[in-house]
């Protein structure tokens, strides 16, 4: 097997008057591993499906390796699925249900059995091969469904939110072997899901999709380390969004936070900075607000406060636990949170505001 690039030109999807996918540029790169993530709705699922041929583009171009294939049905594009359900036949058995593919497609039973075989083997599954869907455990229907998209030799393999039904710890251990097989195999894998851990575990490439439209494709460092927009940096979390009026909006990561009580001086050894008519510091985009504790949750390792601040839907600190011993705080005390201005980097958001309310309706 070998993997092919896949790139999507322009592509859109309207669906009479509402637009799903709006004209979205892509190119995954031969042999990648590349998570599409983003909220329901988002039209990561929509993105995955007109690359298969389930879905047909109303505009643009869908390229896989040299070929333009938005005209070609699923069949000819040298792909293939593999469905959040695994939709496997309950009457078969694994080997068959592996089989069933090159079956339809002509293969003789000897070699199609053969290869269903060598494809149970590479998911671990060759010793249930006689063993009904109906006599296996999530985990296990998985790894056949798994066996039974590759058996077809696809250039790119179509995932739509594979591990959404395993237990927390099954899907650790099935992700696991999902990244061996695509590391071993070096075929192309598009993986839709809405888990931003998962994204990360995986992936080569992360493209986070809002409203139809992509907000940034990134390897995972990059976009945890350095989100584009406002709504990046809170969908992948770990960071606070610092969008105060006249001021250009900052991503700081939770854990450059520093609490400090309101009393004390100020961490970086600078004078308090004056405060503005509205209450807020006239630095306030350079590293100092003023806050309350709202909550305190204890995580283990660490403690993470939600804090308020006025002109800030939410503002979040995280503390080690070993250093939240020794300075506790408690709801309603008064703080003052700082950061370095290296912690913080700016957002391409002309209204950062506006990117966090429209992740705020999506979630409600």
């Amino acid at each position: 097997m070998h993997g092919a690039a896949v790139e999507l030109i322009k592509v859109s999807k309207r669906y009479g008057s509402a637009v799903a996918v709006d004209a979205i540029d892509l190119r995954v790169p031969a042999g990648s591993y590349c998570c599409l993530l983003g909220p329901s709705g988002c039209g990561k699922t929509t993105t995955l499906r007109m690359i298969a041929g389930h879905e047909v583009a109303s505009d643009g171009n869908i390229l896989i390796g040299s070929r333009e294939v938005g005209h070609l049905p699923p069949a000819g594009r040298g792909t293939a699925m593999m469905f959040q359900s695994y939709a496997l036949f309950p009457h078969l058995d694994c080997l068959d249900n592996v089989a069933f593919g090159p079956r339809m497609r002509g293969v003789n039973r000897d070699l199609r059995r053969r290869r269903a075989r060598d494809m149970l083997a590479l998911v671990r599954m060759d010793h249930l091969a006689g063993r009904l869907p109906s006599q296996l455990s999530g985990g296990q229907q998985q790894r056949v469904a798994l066996a039974r998209a590759l058996v077809t030799e696809p250039s790119v393999l179509l995932l739509d939110e594979p591990l959404s039904a395993l237990d927390p710890f099954l899907r650790i251990q099935v992700r696991a072997e999902l990244k061996r097989l695509q590391t071993e195999l070096g075929i192309t894998f598009i993986h839709v899901t809405h888990s931003q851990e998962e994204a990360m575990a995986l992936s080569d490439l992360v493209v986070v999709m809002n409203g139809g439209r992509i907000e940034q494709a990134s390897d995972p460092r990059a976009v945890f380390s350095r989100p584009e927009t406002a709504f990046v940096a809170r969908f992948i979390g770990g960071h606070n969004v610092i969008a105060l009026p006249g001021r250009a909006p900052v991503a700081v990561r939770v854990d450059r936070m520093r609490l400090l009580p309101a009393g004390a001086a100020p961490a970086n050894g600078s004078a308090a900075p004056p405060a503005t008519a509205g209450g807020l510091p006239l630095a306030a985009a350079n590293g100092s607000l003023p806050a309350r504790v709202a909550t305190v949750e204890y995580q283990g390792s660490f403690v993470q406060l939600r804090l308020a601040a006025e002109g800030l839907p939410e503002l979040f600190a995280v503390i080690p636990d070993d250093r939240f011993e020794a300075q506790p705080f408690a709801a309603g005390d008064a703080v003052r949170a700082e950061w370095f201005a290296a912690d913080a980097h700016p957002l391409r958001d002309t209204d950062a505001a506006a990117s966090l309310a429209v992740l705020e309706e999506q979630n409600a």
